[in-house]
Order: C-alpha cells, then structure tokens, then sequence
C-alpha cells in the first residue's frame, strides 16, 4: 500500500482481514442491519466509511470502507482498504462495483483453467507447457470474443466456456470438399438451430468482411 501511496495516480481497493477494532467500528451498522432483516426477512447492507490505522504495521491512516451485511445465516462483515478518495467514489460503489468485480476475475480465471485445461502443464519442459498455455489462452479469447460478440440475445449470452464448446461446437455434421468450396451439413435434429442461426446473423453483422 506505501509503494502504490507514493506513485502518482495509482490507486488500490485490498481486502482487510477483520478484527476486533474493526468490528467495533461496524458495529451499530452491523446492529442496525439486523434490526431491518427481522423486520423484512431480506438481506440487509449497510456500509461506512472511516480512517484506520492499524497498531503497529500501517505508518499513517488510510480509508476504509465497512460491510454490514445482515443475512439468513447471520452476520456478515466485510472491510476493505483504498487510498481513493471520497470525492472521487462514494462506499457502496466502490465495494459492489470496483472490489467485487475481482471475484468475477477469478471465475474467468477458473474457466480458463477448468474447461480449457490452462492447468494441463505436463510436458517435460517448460517451453512445451508454454506453448500448452499459449494455446489455452488464445481459446480462451476466441470463445470470450464470440460470447461477446455473437452470442447476444441469445440464451447462452452468459453462457461458460464448457457450456458454448457442448452446445455450440461439439456438433456432429458433413463435410463434404469441392474445387471452390467446403460444406458443412448439420443434422436437422440439431436442437440449438434457431440459436445457431443468431449466432450466425450477428457474427455477420460484426464481422461483414469475412462473412
């Protein structure tokens, strides 16, 4: 957090592991929450905003932001850490928006990992897992491409890597090769069609050039 402190105009959001102090800073919003959920029964979240120091590893005061989040199964703080100001990003905003959005990171991460088989490293050297990897991400870009591009108003517009290769690409069908041209034949009893034929109109709405 210093080094990111004392380079311009680099900002962070960390998660701040919780502790007595802290709890006791949350602690009427935590109360307040509670109250709300036993009056409605629907999960209550609440937020502050304080200065913190720690009492020995911080060497100044820094900002942070605190959850009170009141749920079925109980109480659920959380706390983070920025060196934004509050001018720039109010406290609901910058938690929902800025530090949440690293746990959709981290499921992009995963499906890379699970259903492209990034973390198939096997080989006997280190070049060969590379380009093993090399491989996984470049399909990895394609499928977040065509998701991005070719798969809106569809119902697979959110759809996971695993699910758009069974739905999508792992499709029997005829190749059939002439002087000018390949056909590719697909059985009629294809159950996505209407969604394949979308997908199709929007690939040549994107990409006019090559289609």
């Amino acid at each position: 957090m210093g080094w990111c402190e004392q380079e311009t105009g680099l900002f962070y959001v960390f998660g701040l592991a919780r502790n007595a102090r802290l709890l006791k800073r949350l602690a009427k919003e935590l109360k307040k929450a509670r109250k709300r959920y036993f009056q409605r029964y629907e999960a209550q979240r609440l937020f502050k905003d304080f200065s913190y120091r720690t009492l020995g590893s911080w060497s100044r005061r820094r900002r942070v932001i605190g959850k009170a989040e009141y749920l079925a199964k109980g109480e659920n703080p959380r706390f983070v850490v920025t060196n934004l100001p509050r001018d720039l990003i109010g406290t609901a905003e910058l938690y929902e928006t800025h530090y949440c959005a690293r746990g959709d990171m981290e499921n992009r991460i995963k499906e890379q990992q699970l259903y492209l088989f990034a973390d198939r490293t096997s080989s006997a050297t280190m070049k060969a897992n590379q380009l093993r990897l090399y491989l996984s991400s470049l399909a990895y870009v394609l499928l977040s491409e065509l998701r991005r591009r070719a798969l809106q108003g569809t119902s697979l517009s959110q759809a996971q890597c695993h699910t758009i290769r069974l739905k999508l690409l792992k499709i029997g069908a005829q190749v059939r090769l002439s002087v000018r041209r390949i056909y590719v034949s697909l059985s009629s009893a294809y159950a996505y069609q209407r969604t394949f034929f979308k997908i199709m109109a929007n690939l040549k709405q994107a990409y006019p050039q090559l289609c």
